[in-house]
């Protein structure tokens, strides 16, 4: 390996190096760059009202903020009171499974048991990771520092990629050769449109999730039904996984009440989910770029794996932008054109062999 080659291979592992050590702090700018793409869809809306841009960027702040501050006022002290009652509850939940499956022990037969040895797990499983939760807490307490300051970085790159875009996405631009920075562009504008649908669809799916199963759960009788509807919501912001994870808690509830209710429960959260697949999405994901099922997942796992809990909530904006890249650079302007190329090229050594023996 010849000495620049050899500099050219340690300069990369370098670089994975400090990229990887870096991770979480660029997962945090593209945290902040896809919400700066989307507030910037609403600044624009602003701007054709011939408002100035610094007007509309405030304006779309503070809506912002407002929102926020409005969810957490009219929500957020209903949603602790009913935390609590949770905390409350749940052990008693834990408890009647445990004696469930004690039930169960003695009535499944030993080799069927065999088959199914997880079973004699689940509530030791479950009880061990609540122990290991409130263990933890005052752990979690002591890092919420980094978590502030990850969140102030999150916002002031927010607003400063709001308040003025155009030079850091022509220093993006700039980064690739000048014949392709035009093509560059329109690949950024469609990433843009294919997350602010995304963003669009995700939201009310959210909303519309988070209401039926507020109504469905108050007329099956289950308790602390705004909890597991906001819960069940934000979770829909997790493909396949978060639904799935979403049932468990109201579940769990279900035992302290008649045991047909668990049954209802699961049935309930099914057919929401089958609405949801059915109606509510294409309804409502025109605009998002088509992502395949197995692709979501395998792409959750990956990230969370890797990255952690921010891994796993950005998965999806992640895959979307990968997905738009690779469509556009590698299936558009290189497979797509290969043939083509290759005819160019051979026509080219052709017409030059004619020249040549012309002279």
């Amino acid at each position: 390996m010849r000495l620049g080659q050899l500099i050219g291979f340690l300069a990369l592992v370098i670089s994975l190096y400090v990229l990887w050590q870096i991770r979480q702090i660029l997962l945090v700018v593209f945290a902040a760059v896809v919400l700066a793409t989307i507030l910037n869809q609403l600044v624009r809306f602003f701007q054709r009202f011939r408002i100035n841009r610094g007007i509309a960027v405030a304006i779309s702040v503070i809506l912002l903020l407002v929102v926020l501050v409005g969810f957490f006022a009219l929500i957020v002290p209903r949603l602790i009171d009913q935390l609590q009652q949770f905390g409350n509850i749940m052990p008693m939940g834990l408890e009647r499974l445990r004696s469930w499956n004690n039930w169960l022990q003695n009535v499944i037969p030993d080799q069927l048991l065999e088959n199914i040895r997880g079973l004699r797990y689940i509530t030791q499983g479950l009880q061990d990771w609540l122990n290991r939760l409130i263990n933890n807490f005052f752990s979690l307490v002591s890092s919420s520092l980094s978590l502030i300051l990850g969140l102030l970085l999150f916002v002031a790159l927010t607003i400063m990629l709001l308040v003025n875009p155009s030079p850091y996405r022509q220093g993006f631009i700039m980064l690739f050769p000048a014949f392709y920075r035009q093509r560059v562009d329109d690949i950024l504008n469609k990433c843009a449109v294919s997350l602010t649908g995304w963003i669009k669809g995700t939201l009310l799916t959210m909303l519309v999730i988070a209401t039926f199963s507020y109504i469905g759960l108050l007329i099956l009788g289950i308790p602390l039904p705004l909890v597991n509807a906001i819960l069940a919501g934000l979770l829909e912001f997790i493909p396949n996984v978060g639904p799935t994870l979403s049932v468990i808690p109201p579940a769990l509830l279900a035992l302290n009440e008649e045991p047909w209710k668990i049954a209802a429960v699961i049935a309930l959260y099914f057919g929401i989910q089958q609405v949801e697949s059915l109606v509510i999405v294409p309804l409502v994901m025109k605009s998002q770029a088509s992502l395949l099922p197995a692709v979501t997942l395998v792409a959750v796992v990956f990230f969370g794996r890797f990255f952690g809990f921010l891994g796993v909530f950005l998965a999806v904006p992640l895959v979307i932008v990968f997905q738009t890249w690779i469509k556009e650079v590698l299936v558009e302007d290189v497979l797509n054109n290969w043939h083509k190329n290759k005819k160019d090229n051979h026509d080219a050594k052709v017409l030059g062999k004619i020249n040549g023996k012309s002279e």
